[in-house]
């Protein structure tokens, strides 16, 4: 089966076949970063501009090495950088950075929607680096990437994600990715932040923390989105912690063999005690390290390269 995506807007519109080939390139591409000499010449004369109007540190990092170590180069600037603090629009800047003969625009947005408006404006790619409370195609990607690496098919295994559903983009990726995966994905948290709703995109919902851990072989934690509230979901952060923040005592409601994930950033001491977060069970920072390898992967097939041409690249 051939890549014929330009762009990478949502894992909702992939097909399970596409996200298994963003997988194989990833791998292809994690065995070369494991390498004394890491770059490839994949992407050598293409200009990617990661233009990221909200704030990020991991996912802005991690497209960036991955863009340089398939020898592209890399333009990154932000909302404190843009035109857009003058009132320009963000159609009239992705049309200028087009116009200046860039080959690839990552965009992280607050608004959902904004990747998506680009692609159909464009004639370059698009990869959406996060829009609004919409979706994280990357992470969703590189999240599944890590779960794979630990418990291999991910069919019939359990996953819980726990934290502020409502308003994170982060969850919505992984969600599709799982169910297309066939993994049982279950979400918990105060009943403001994981309505019943979610249960449409077929995934149980719990408010019971104990039940919901006792078979989980992996548990991803979410952080507050207050950024996104408009107002607050829950009476405090102390609450919050009390009822459903991860410690030693809950952990031990887990699978022995369950693994722990955080796609960043970490407040420790709210949804995640700091003994766990860099504890055995841990793979926050393998995510981090995959993270790169699967944007590798995503930069090359979006600029036209194909799965099993990954190697040929050397």
């Amino acid at each position: 089966m051939l890549w014929t995506r330009k762009h990478l807007i949502t894992i909702e519109e992939l097909s399970l076949a596409e996200i298994e080939q963003i997988h194989t390139t990833a791998a292809t591409f994690k065995k070369i970063l494991a390498r004394g000499v890491k770059k490839l010449p994949a992407l050598r004369g293409k200009t990617v501009v990661n233009l990221f109007l909200e704030p990020s540190t991991r996912t802005r990092m991690a497209f960036d090495m991955a863009a340089k170590r398939l020898s592209a180069d890399v333009i990154s600037f932000d909302s404190a950088s843009s035109s857009t603090t003058k009132g320009e629009t963000l159609r009239d800047t992705a049309q200028n950075i087009e116009a200046l003969k860039a080959d690839m625009i990552v965009l992280r947005h607050g608004a959902s929607g904004a990747p998506l408006y680009l692609s159909k404006i464009l004639n370059i790619p698009v990869i959406n680096a996060g829009d609004g409370a919409h979706e994280h195609p990357s992470q969703g990607l590189l999240d599944t990437f890590t779960m794979k690496e630990h418990l291999g098919s991910l069919k019939g295994r359990k996953v819980v994600i726990l934290g502020d559903i409502l308003f994170s983009r982060v969850a919505r990726s992984n969600i599709y990715a799982l169910n297309k995966m066939g993994a049982r994905v279950t979400l918990v948290g105060p009943a403001t932040l994981v309505p019943p709703a979610f249960t449409e995109l077929g995934v149980e919902v719990s408010h019971d923390l104990k039940s919901a851990l006792a078979d989980a072989e992996v548990v991803m934690l979410l952080r507050i989105q207050h950024e996104r509230q408009a107002s607050s979901h829950f009476p405090s952060i102390g609450e919050y912690t009390s009822m459903f923040g991860l410690n030693k005592t809950r952990a031990s409601w887990l699978n022995p063999k369950a693994i722990i994930m955080h796609p960043g950033p970490i407040n420790r001491g709210v949804e995640i005690d700091s003994e766990l977060a860099d504890g055995e069970h841990s793979v926050i920072l393998e995510q981090v390290s995959n993270g790169i390898a699967v944007r590798m992967a995503a930069l090359y097939l979006c600029a036209g390269g194909q799965p099993e041409n990954a190697t040929a690249t050397d």
